[in-house]
């Protein structure tokens, strides 16, 4: 690779010329015209200087375009109106499903008099409520956040992560439960990944610990990740290391011990396209101190889930079955040829979750992007499928393998979650919690549609809107994707897209290749070399929605973020006049240079990487950043970053910013910045009814009859 510049990094360009009448005077920026060969292509990246996040200059670059920004939004009509709305939605009660340990029970319960949701426990089902863990207390500002915990078998300890702005990066720390009292001692720093797999005798648990020496690159870390055992009461620094680093940046380690604390089941993913599963068997002698694992699934491109219940292993797979079997095996016969298939293939739904619950299998299916619930015996026979009150998502069910009691949520677009108990022996289900929200759902009906992507491909797609819409193409739509990474879109209540309804907005959910809704092959159909098949699919979604006369471009409006940002992104790259608006969160947009910032290696199994030619014709070929053209009428951007995102750099965002702003003869380009959040925002309910309501009202006007208004 060679490079050049006509300016040295740092220097000043020309100083920006006076905005032209009918253009925002964004802040200034400047542009220093670096450019380089790689693999015989030459690329131009005028804004590298925003990478570094650090710097003085950035830093003031990112304080004058968040303050321009939220001045512009502050100005927006209906803004407070919908804040005043939002902050209906968002302050509410709700309760988790409980976690039963030894007789002490654990659930998490949100106030509307509260920002962060309360951990409390009691004794016994009615027993008095008390609080664990209270993280409103954390912080004067609210900007430390509660992440995993995870409460010992005998319900005395609780080990619990704690991060800094909600951010990724981690401490782990342990509290005794009867007093509340946080250990001194137990304190693991390189919480990152870590989750506590406690032993059966609660002395201790196994925990992926992760480096946090300032000389290892962000990039490189996940390589240098470690399973660790930690005794309680013992310096972590002493912490014995049961399997060292990969060294390989693009795998995640994952540890596991079954609730008897016989069996440890160590996981090594390759990123999203498959994982090597090697167990202990601690009971054995000399089974604490082994050096090697035994190998269990190794070597074959599939991924493996494995639920260990006594004395059999439960292997979920995609292994010659893209929509998911299971298996039964013998640890004393864990050899391939020895493992006996239980819960076949289904050529019409995706077996998505198996778990063991109540001495049986609960069994979790996607059809057509929707839920189906079935429990099973141990060895795969139907006992029952469990009804649903209708076409939505469920979540678990959840319970203990030993334990008939079990807890599962429902939701839809047009119902909020309610939680049911279920008996897992007599099916005997009631309902144990519902979220009152105050939303009349009675107006709304909910569709799904299939149309072909620009290969053919049938892709679906649900849509809510008002019963009395007419098809005439004045409703505005909201088109929303993700497409990427196994996940799924499926039917959920999404509060903070009531007051886009209520106003005759359209929602639209594509369930889009690259995602998991309809097995492994429609994730890989999105993923590397064919990643541009995910954007087909949205644009052949927004085109269906104009056709069918939802909507028109003009009044339609897409929103994605983290690999969804990177859809929205390459949509209005690609298909500029095919949107009024576009909401872009958290993103990756440089897809030349992602690996090499924040969690960017972990993901060159999804996306490959520009280090490779193949691989790099295919990023540059689609990636936002280095499609942007100057002069072309772009529609109304609204950018959201986050200033302490530790997963997916804050550059992309920047650089696009800069790169649209400096392009576009069409709608504004707004960068907002949120203070003291990570990925996934800050874990505040006042920050979420300030961003909805700066997303909902810039979805308004700028695709208002007065579009691109904002000045």
């Amino acid at each position: 690779m060679t490079a050049s510049s006509s300016l040295p990094p740092g220097a000043a360009s020309a100083a920006p010329a006076p905005a032209p009448p009918g253009r925002p005077a964004y802040p200034p920026t400047r542009a220093v015209p670096v450019k380089y060969t790689l693999h015989g292509v030459e690329i131009t990246d005028p804004y590298r200087w925003l990478e570094d996040g650090d710097s003085p200059e950035v830093k003031e670059w990112m304080k004058s375009q968040d303050a321009f920004t939220r001045a512009e939004l502050s100005r927006l009509p209906e803004r407070d109106a919908i804040a005043s709305r939002l902050k209906q939605l968002f302050y509410i009660d709700a309760v988790s499903a409980p976690r039963h340990r030894r007789g002490r029970y654990f659930l998490s319960r949100r106030h509307a008099t509260k920002e962060k949701s309360i951990i409390y426990w009691k004794e016994g089902k009615g027993g008095e409520e008390r609080a664990l863990l209270d993280p409103n207390r954390w912080s004067d500002d609210g900007s430390v956040s509660l992440g995993g915990w995870e409460v010992s078998w005998d319900g005395k300890n609780v080990a619990y992560k704690v991060q800094k702005n909600n951010s990724d990066e981690a401490t782990l720390y342990v509290m005794d439960v009867a007093s509340g009292k946080r250990s001194e001692v137990d304190v693991i720093e390189g919480g990152k990944y870590a989750y506590a797999s406690w032993t059966p005798s609660g002395d201790g648990f196994y925990y992926v610990w992760l480096p946090t020496d300032p000389s290892i690159p962000v990039a490189d870390r996940p390589g240098y990740a470690e399973v660790r055992f930690h005794r309680l009461g013992q310096d972590p620094k002493q912490d014995r290391v049961v399997r060292g680093k990969t060294g390989d940046p693009k795998t995640f380690l994952n540890v596991s011990l079954s609730k008897d604390g016989r069996f440890l089941v160590l996981t090594v993913s390759h990123g999203w396209t498959s994982t090597d599963v090697y167990f202990r068997d601690l009971r054995k002698p000399g089974g604490q101190a082994q050096a090697v694992d035994k190998p269990l699934a190794v070597g074959r491109d599939a991924h493996y889930n494995v639920e260990v219940h006594k004395d059999r292993f439960y292997v979920h797979t995609d292994e010659g079955a893209p929509h998911y079997r299971l298996f039964e095996v013998d640890p004393g016969r864990p050899e391939r040829a020895a493992w006996k298939e239980i819960v076949p293939e289904r050529p019409d739904a995706t077996l998505d979750s198996v778990s063991v619950v109540g001495g049986h299998l609960a069994l979790s299916y996607l059809e057509d992007a929707s839920s189906r619930v079935e429990v099973r015996s141990l060895d795969g026979k139907l006992v029952r499928e469990v009804p649903l009150p209708g076409i939505g998502t469920v979540g678990g069910p959840s319970g203990l393998p030993d334990e008939d009691e079990a807890y599962f949520s429902f939701e839809s677009f047009t119902s909020p979650q309610a939680i049911y108990a279920t008996s897992i022996k007599t099916g005997e289900t009631a309902l144990y919690a519902r979220i009152d929200v105050p939303v009349d759902p009675s107006p709304f009906t909910v569709e799904q549609t299939f149309f072909p992507s620009r290969d053919g491909t049938k892709i679906s797609m649900f849509i809510v809107r008002r019963k009395d819409m007419k098809k005439d193409g004045s409703s505005r739509a909201l088109l929303y994707g993700y497409g990427g990474f196994q996940i799924s879109q499926t039917p959920s209540f999404t509060a903070s897209m009531y007051p886009w309804l209520e106003r005759g907005g359209v929602y639209a959910v594509a369930n889009l290749r690259g995602g998991g809704e309809y097995g492994e092959a429609w994730h890989r159909d999105g993923m590397l070399l064919k990643k541009q098949n995910v954007f087909d699919d949205f644009i052949a979604a927004a085109e269906h929605l104009v056709r069918e006369g939802y909507t028109q471009p003009e009044r339609l409006v897409i929103q994605g973020g983290s690999n969804g940002g990177l859809l929205v992104g390459a949509a209005l790259t690609q298909r500029p006049e095919l949107f009024g608006a576009v909401v872009c969160g958290v993103p990756l947009l440089d897809m030349v240079r992602y690996h090499l910032f924040g969690s960017g290696k972990t993901w060159i199994s999804e996306y490959g990487s520009a280090d490779d030619p193949e691989q790099f014709n295919a990023l540059h070929a689609y990636s936002p950043y280095h499609r942007v053209r100057p002069g072309t009428r772009y529609p109304a951007v609204l950018l959201l970053s986050a200033d302490s995102d530790d997963r997916v750099d804050p550059m992309h965002a920047r650089k696009f910013a800069a790169a649209l702003q400096a392009a576009s003869a069409g709608g504004p380009v707004l960068l907002r910045i949120e203070r003291n959040a990570g990925h996934g925002g800050a874990d505040l309910i006042k920050a979420a009814v300030e961003k909805g309501a700066d997303q909902i009202s810039f979805a308004l006007s700028a695709t208002s009859a007065k579009a691109h208004a904002i000045r």
